[in-house]
């Protein structure tokens, strides 16, 4: 048995507490933060998202802070995503065409912004929940970082197939490299794309969504935009605040909807985040890999030494998903399963966003 071997694969291990040690929440501070006359407009990108709007609309309704404006920008929907817009009297911009070079949500959260009135730009994913105090938490966040708010909202986990997911959520935020013990003395690779909170200023200082308009992962791409502009971009975990539940509508959305850009994403990863993300999974995989060699011939310290391993990514894995989402201890204590969807699905991103150059979202071709 090569112990060096076993002591490598520990520190791997370890890799997993260092990419994910803090995740900042985005809530209230103690002192009195509450900012008030703000003129705040939310921009709401949407196609195709008549199940999902009415949870958002109402959240809004039942916030402790008043925006300004609510506009829903619908990029060419054909079910009833504008009729609920309407419904809950919020502003709403129908799109009927996206013109060459633009991606989607790009186009739409550009329309919106140029028809808002706000001083504040609150941009939300269709599919996102605010909490009771969900926009005063960000505006206590916004007052307490001064700068672009990026939020990770809390993933909520209804279906079982839904657990699969539990790598991509754990992988997607340790790999914007906000989370480690460096926290805000090291710039994120970008922004979170379902919750985003800037000045109008700050958004036409950068040129808006129009800086990215051809940019598949959009999120990461204005985040870049902002660093590069010396704007402060501060990303954080949406737990109490924001929540979502990521594709609702079964195992092939969601396969279509994690292969659409994560293996873009993985390309804008720092290096050394990179490195110790590839190294925690094969971390994950070491104990199968010991299990296999005790079981021919049965060797005792091999089987001890793999359970001790597994153990241990159970309970750093479930550390994990607890801060992110209400993933089920099942999907911790079968970790390999997710692990495994996960390899799969993102080797299958590579194939199209390397090779055949395009992926399909919303009913429509994206090229990469």
């Amino acid at each position: 048995m090569n112990y060096i071997n076993i002591i490598i694969h520990a520190v791997f291990w370890l890799f997993g507490f260092f990419v994910l040690w803090k995740i900042p929440k985005c809530n209230e501070t103690k002192e009195n933060s509450r900012i008030s006359n703000l003129s705040i407009s939310v921009i709401i990108p949407a196609r195709n998202e008549e199940k999902n709007l009415e949870n958002l609309f109402n959240s809004l309704k039942n916030q402790t802070t008043i925006v300004k404006e609510v506009i829903l920008v619908d990029d060419g929907s054909t079910d009833k995503t504008p009729d609920i817009g309407r419904k809950h009297n919020a502003k709403v911009i129908s799109l009927k065409s996206l013109p060459k070079g633009w991606v989607g949500k790009s186009w739409a959260c550009y329309n919106g912004a140029n028809a808002a009135n706000g001083d504040y730009f609150l941009f939300l994913d269709a599919d996102t929940k605010l909490g009771e105090k969900g926009i005063e938490n960000i505006l206590s966040c916004l007052k307490r970082y001064e700068g672009v708010i990026s939020i990770q909202p809390y993933h909520r986990v209804k279906k079982i197939y839904e657990n699969l997911s539990l790598f991509f959520n754990i992988i997607l935020i340790a790999g914007m490299g906000a989370f480690t013990p460096f926290q805000t003395r090291i710039n994120p690779i970008g922004a979170f794309g379902p919750c985003l909170m800037c000045k109008r200023e700050d958004y036409y200082k950068i040129d808006g969504h129009k800086s990215i308009k051809g940019k598949v992962m959009e999120d990461i791409e204005i985040g870049k935009k902002f660093i590069e502009a010396k704007i402060p971009l501060f990303c954080l975990g949406g737990k109490g605040t924001i929540d979502f539940r990521m594709y609702p509508g079964g195992f092939k959305e969601m396969v279509k909807g994690w292969s659409k850009g994560f293996g873009t994403g993985a390309k804008s990863t720092s290096i050394p985040v990179l490195i110790m993300v590839i190294a925690w999974i094969v971390g994950a995989i070491f104990p199968l890999n010991l299990l296999a060699d005790g079981l021919s011939p049965f060797i005792p310290n091999i089987i001890l030494i793999a359970s001790v391993f597994y153990l241990a990514f159970i309970a750093q894995i479930y550390w994990m998903s607890y801060r992110i989402g209400s993933f089920s201890i099942w999907a911790s204590v079968l970790y390999p399963i997710p692990l495994a969807f996960f390899v799969i699905v993102f080797f299958y991103s590579l194939i199209l966003t390397i090779f055949r150059k395009k992926v399909t979202w919303k009913d429509r071709e994206i090229k990469t």
